[in-house]
């Protein structure tokens, strides 16, 4: 990678245009955004300004921080992605909006890798299809050996639990390697699941990164060009 392609500290989020039916998923994405800002670790998001995108996006700028918003051209040009519940609020107004560095792009598959090669790490929020998919192709990409980085997903209100089931059921059906089970860092929260609301989500993001060793799991292949972080 060119030298100051990408900020060497830049984390990638992804997560819902939407921000769902639970209080805590919005709050677990302005603790994000605050504790990105607070680490100086710039934001490298999908690039909308409705829903969860929204929240954590100005909860970064709210902190000081850097935000990078990725988008295809079509979604740029039709006031990027719509919010699909009735009635609510957009959280990213003009004012932030135009504080946030915005790359377009001219595919959602040139979108995932420009967020990717500029991240040392994923973060998942929840979400729907898009995120399911983001999530697991970084996920995938580490296993190839594509990158080595850290997919770390806060399991709010146990929402990415189907997820970790479905990867202990492939291990145990023999489709994933045992050791591969670690390149996902599910965050569980507290135990009371009425405490979520209030649990500093992004600091708990935060010591996951962190906690991250590369090397520790043997990838698939050996790539020329992996998009690791220099």
């Amino acid at each position: 990678m060119p030298e100051g392609h990408f900020s060497s500290s830049a984390v990638a989020v992804y997560c819902g245009s939407s921000t769902g039916r639970q209080e805590a998923f919005s709050a677990a994405a302005r603790s994000l955004g605050l504790a990105l800002a607070a680490a100086g670790r710039p934001l490298i998001y999908g690039g909308g300004s409705k829903g969860i995108m929204g929240v954590v996006s100005a909860s970064a700028l709210e902190g000081g921080g850097k935000v990078i918003g990725v988008i295809p051209r079509v979604m740029l040009d039709q006031d990027g992605e719509k919010e699909k519940v009735h009635g609510v609020s957009i959280h990213l107004n003009e004012v932030e909006r135009g504080k946030v560095e915005t790359i377009p792009v001219n595919s959602m598959h040139e979108r995932k890798v420009e967020m990717a090669k500029r991240a040392i790490g994923f973060v998942g929020l929840p979400g729907g299809f898009g995120t399911f998919e983001e999530v697991l192709e970084v996920i995938t990409w580490s296993q190839l050996g594509i990158h080595d980085k850290p997919v770390v997903l806060l399991n709010v209100h146990s929402f990415w639990e189907p997820l970790r089931t479905l990867i202990r059921k492939s291990i145990e059906a023999g489709f994933i390697k045992p050791a591969s089970e670690r390149l996902a860092i599910f965050v569980d929260g507290p135990t009371k699941d009425e405490d979520h609301l209030s649990f500093d989500w992004g600091k708990a993001a935060m010591e996951a990164l962190d906690s991250w060793q590369m090397g520790q799991i043997e990838p698939l292949f050996h790539w020329p060009d992996r998009m690791d972080r220099t």
